[in-house]
């Protein structure tokens, strides 16, 4: 068996501490030299011995740096002869861009996979490890050698609902019908009723809530959405629950995302009463209020790495 040695980008350092903490003494922390220059373009050299050894390498396409940093450092360690790379993308940028609706438009989770898909072939191949997308055909836009594994934070969603619920009743909810199965699923296993909204579209930023599919009078209703960008749908489903009679909001989200005051926009709207969040974006561990706990995804990833045959 090879032995792990494990590398992050620069966004991601926190969530490689964090594996590093739970795997065994077997798991090597990767170590990188990396300096900018004044023109703009960075120095990356890998420091570590990664000859016959599997890589895992953890790092997001939460912008165009990230993505190329992470590409560059797959491609090296398989250039020094790792015999074997792991990408944990633990948050997969442009994943709401993953189809064509006006002629013209890039679908770039799509141009993502398939430059990660251009990496040169390993002896042991090349793995890409991807948490609660946003839509599942996403995984099989990568091609060649590059082997897409989907994991779900489906523990962690049902662990979190649980502990806001503390023992009150509660619904789970989702902010439109396109997350109504995932949801329905989540419920099933939790054994409480599911609800949506029913959305109009207005415009390319506006909706409007025409219905709910549950009836939430006087009940803890609890959000889960894939993922929270500015807020404002949720702030919108939020809203139309209350007013349809919940007792109070809750909200998961595995993708803490948080663009511009999206937090602050859920703060400041007074609806919610508790956010958790696991900490797949760094933008979750910038804010320190008590609105918001972020747990770690580290379990799920070390999870999946030791339920491989040896």
């Amino acid at each position: 068996m090879a032995r792990k040695i494990i590398f992050s980008t620069q966004r991601y350092q926190y969530l490689k501490e964090r594996l590093l903490a739970i795997a065994p003494d077997t798991w090597e922390p990767g170590l990188l030299s990396i300096r900018d220059f004044p023109d703009g373009e960075h120095y990356h050299r890998i420091t570590s011995t990664v000859t016959g050894k599997e890589v895992v390498l953890i790092g997001g396409t939460i912008d165009d740096k990230e993505t190329l940093e992470l590409f560059d450092i797959a491609n090296g360690c398989i250039q020094y002869g790792a015999l074997c790379v792991n990408l944990v993308i633990p948050y997969y940028g442009y994943s709401t861009i993953e189809r064509a609706v006006q002629y013209g438009e890039i679908v770039k989770a799509k141009t993502r996979a398939t430059l990660l898909s251009a990496l040169p072939a390993t002896s042991m191949g090349i793995r890409v490890i991807l948490i609660d997308l946003h839509v599942d055909g996403i995984s099989y836009y990568f091609e060649n050698n590059v082997r897409p594994v989907h994991l779900y934070g489906k523990a962690i969603v049902q662990q979190a609902a649980l502990d806001i619920a503390a023992g009150r009743p509660f619904v789970l909810a989702s902010t439109d019908s396109g997350r109504a199965k995932w949801v329905e699923s989540l419920a099933n296993d939790l054994n409480v009723q599911a609800a949506f909204v029913f959305k109009k579209r207005l415009s390319g930023e506006e909706t409007h809530v025409t219905a709910i599919s549950a009836n939430v009078q006087d009940t803890l209703v609890i959000i889960y959405d894939d993922m929270i960008r500015t807020g404002g749908s949720l702030i919108n489903a939020a809203e139309a629950y209350k007013q349809a009679g919940a007792s109070a909001i809750g909200v998961i989200t595995t993708h803490g995302i948080f663009a511009g005051n999206g937090f602050g926009r859920i703060r400041d709207c007074g609806l919610v009463e508790k956010l958790i969040c696991t900490d797949t974006h760094p933008n979750a561990l910038e804010i320190n209020d008590p609105l918001l706990e972020v747990r770690s995804i580290a379990p799920v990833i070390f999870d999946y790495f030791d339920s491989l045959p040896v």
